[in-house]
């Protein structure tokens, strides 16, 4: 792939500088762009409703801070009412932006031309099977990335997104996801309080994301396995990861980041009742064990609860257990009952909005670049202990995944992204699933 490298960090300071020079003492973000008629360009890659809601919340971050964000090339895998059109109408009346037509891309292979097209940044919320390949790609090509969670669905993929992030260090790119608690001011604000030792060393706590259950499209006719399976990328294992994944990863990557660590163990089960459509489950339980401390000997559980079924009781929060207190989700309380107040964290009202304003600052910025593709990997992988674990009854450590000599970190679900790229696609049957202790 030609690689086109995108705006520097260094031209943007430049630039910078001479601009609040002549106007007068304006802050470096303010000038950047506006003060030198510099644009920052933007690529879209998956124009379905996150895509969409992405590119929005990137143009608006970017008009807080005082700089010119244009989207100037679009790719999904499909011409249909439901994603290039929607994005096309959605910059227009939103943000008052038009893309020519010659550089909306369609095909699974359109990110490549987008990522050749001369963008800077790359917005990447296709569906998670891809995110390794086109990740890897960008920072190849030198690209700076914002990308949804979560960014794999196998070992495999967990990984080669790892290398990828250390390659973007060596060329100073910019990396943020989607995990957009960690930009949120409320959790910012109780994550400070646990570092500060408020609650005292966390034992134990609980993450919950219980929903109701995925849209599954009914098959059509001349839709071949490689439209069925994209149509319902979010009901099947190969496309998504399964839901503890691709949905519950939030509040996994809360507990990674309050407890500053992986977990080292996880023991789960889970099963299926009530799909109809693909191979994943409609729920599990996992227990996720971490090891704390300066020898790693503390052993602090944190159960994982997620499922996607109708009509039950529901709940998407966080819940960690203290010596002298208790966080739910940003809510603090001490057993003692002291009154604490919470630190005042500057930032967008919308984490959403904020997790951009976080990377076109590291951007344009003179501090280190933000890279977050380490932590966004560990805890997809740390999903991906738990889906395996309660697929197959038994205890997975963390180095099972994460080193390509453990027990499944050679495991690469098919087909896989490449496949839909070549259309070797063979769909796996419905609702066959995995049976824990059958092998």
């Amino acid at each position: 792939m030609k690689q086109q490298p995108g705006v520097s960090r260094r031209d943007f300071m430049r630039g910078a500088a001479a601009a609040g020079a002549a106007l007068g003492g304006l802050t470096i973000l303010g000038a950047t762009a506006r003060g030198q008629g510099k644009t920052l360009k933007i690529g879209l890659v998956g124009c379905g409703g996150r895509g969409r809601g992405a590119m929005v919340n990137h143009i608006e971050a970017a008009k807080s801070l005082g700089l010119n964000a244009q989207v100037t090339a679009l790719a999904d895998a499909y011409m249909n009412e439901e994603t290039i059109p929607k994005a096309l109408f959605s910059l227009k009346t939103k943000a008052g932006q038009e893309v020519p037509k010659d550089r909306c891309f369609v095909g699974f292979d359109g990110y490549k031309k987008l990522i050749d097209s001369g963008v800077d940044i790359v917005l990447l919320a296709t569906p998670p099977i891809f995110r390794p390949v086109h990740f890897a790609a960008a920072i190849e090509a030198g690209k700076h990335v914002f990308m949804e969670k979560p960014v794999a669905v196998d070992p495999v993929g967990g990984r080669r997104v790892i290398e990828a992030g250390e390659k973007a260090k060596t060329k100073g790119l910019s990396i943020v996801a989607g995990t957009q608690r960690r930009h949120h001011r409320d959790y910012l604000a109780v994550y400070k309080l646990i570092q500060d030792g408020v609650i005292g060393p966390i034992r134990g706590g609980a993450v919950w994301w219980c929903d109701t259950q995925q849209r599954a499209r009914p098959r059509q006719p001349g839709w071949s396995d490689r439209d069925y399976m994209v149509a319902n990328w979010n009901n099947f294992v190969e496309m998504s990861g399964d839901h503890i994944i691709e949905q519950h990863v939030h509040n996994i990557d809360v507990a990674n980041w309050f407890l500053g660590t992986p977990p080292s163990l996880a023991v789960g089960f889970g099963g299926r009742a009530r799909r109809k459509t693909g191979n994943q489950f409609d729920f599990f339980s996992v227990d996720f064990q971490y090891k704390l401390g300066p020898k790693k000997r503390q052993r602090v559980h944190i159960h994982s609860m997620s499922r996607q079924v109708n009509k039950c009781w529901n709940r998407e929060a966080e819940e960690f257990i203290g010596e002298k207190g208790y966080i739910m989700t940003t809510r603090l309380r001490l057993y003692d009952r002291t009154k604490v107040k919470k630190p005042e964290i500057a930032g967008h009202v919308s984490p959403y909005v904020q997790e951009h304003v976080d990377l076109l600052k590291s951007v344009v910025g003179d501090k280190e670049p933000l890279n977050e593709a380490q932590h966004v990997a560990e805890s997809t992988l740390a999903g991906i202990m738990g889906r395996i674990s309660a697929y197959t009854g038994q205890a997975v450590r963390f180095s099972d995944v994460a080193k390509e000599t453990g027990q499944f970190g050679k495991l690469a679900l098919k087909p896989g992204p490449l496949d839909f790229e070549t259309g070797d696609v063979k769909a796996p049957p419905d609702n066959a699933i995995p049976i824990p202790g059958s092998e």
